[in-house]
């Protein structure tokens, strides 16, 4: 697999799970629940754009490191 399209699927990965983890959060403070099928939905749709803007953005990424 190419190491730019296995970067942006961790991304994708990581921000599926920290968006599941912020969720869980306002769970525990606010005492309200979110139904299952809203969390995993919202949490697909976060990784895939994560996934797709990492992607996207490697490029531009890359070329603001300094040496």
């Amino acid at each position: 697999m190419n190491p730019r399209t296995k970067g942006s699927l961790l991304w994708g990965v990581v921000g599926g799970l920290a968006f599941l983890v912020l969720v869980q959060g306002y769970e525990l403070l606010a005492g309200i629940p979110v139904s299952i099928p809203a969390k995993a939905g919202v949490a697909v749709a976060v990784g895939i754009g994560a996934t797709l803007a990492s992607y996207r953005l490697q490029p531009r990424l890359v070329r603001n490191e300094s040496p």
